[in-house]
């Protein structure tokens, strides 16, 4: 199990190393101009959601997302993995528990793709949880929503236009 985090790791490390090096002049920018911009916006290659309980955080996922998990230990945190792949088809991410991670409604928001944005917000309802943001339509790009996880996070949901 190492050897696959190591290579997860290593992966994320290239793919964030390589966002930082779109668009970089092959000299550095004269002291007295603003630096060339890249072209295209960074990649987002990895999130972690803070828990508090990561057990009751794995079965809330599990339940409303259909999400699989493999739990890991890094650098002395508790980690559930989100089961998928760095292979560029959206990205990876983890549940994570340690002193340094607190759930909270405010800051970046997460958005997981689903098909189905009404059975998920059954699915959550049936929980307990909170719809923070109700389903709304936002033209082509398809609906959204937004729900309280079983640790006090604000999520957001998407699904396509149909």
């Amino acid at each position: 199990m190492a050897w696959r985090r190591l290579a997860t790791l290593a992966v994320v490390a290239a793919a964030v190393a390589a966002s930082f090096a779109v668009g970089r002049a092959t000299r550095p920018p004269h002291p007295d101009k603003e630096p060339a911009m890249a072209s295209a916006a960074p990649k987002v290659v990895w999130f972690e959601i803070p828990v508090t309980d990561l057990d009751r955080a794995i079965r809330f996922y599990e339940r409303v997302l259909g999400a699989r998990f493999e739990r890991e230990s890094v650098d002395g945190h508790e980690m559930a993995l989100f089961a998928g792949t760095s292979d560029g088809d959206g990205i990876v991410g983890a549940l994570a528990k340690g002193e340094v991670y607190r759930p909270a409604h405010a800051g970046p928001i997460v958005y997981f793709g689903v098909d189905d944005i009404d059975a998920v917000l059954d699915r959550a309802r049936g929980l307990g949880a909170p719809v923070l943001y109700p389903k709304t339509a936002i033209g082509a790009r398809g609906v959204v929503a937004e729900i309280g996880d079983s640790e006090g996070n604000r999520i957001a949901l998407h699904a396509p236009a149909r």
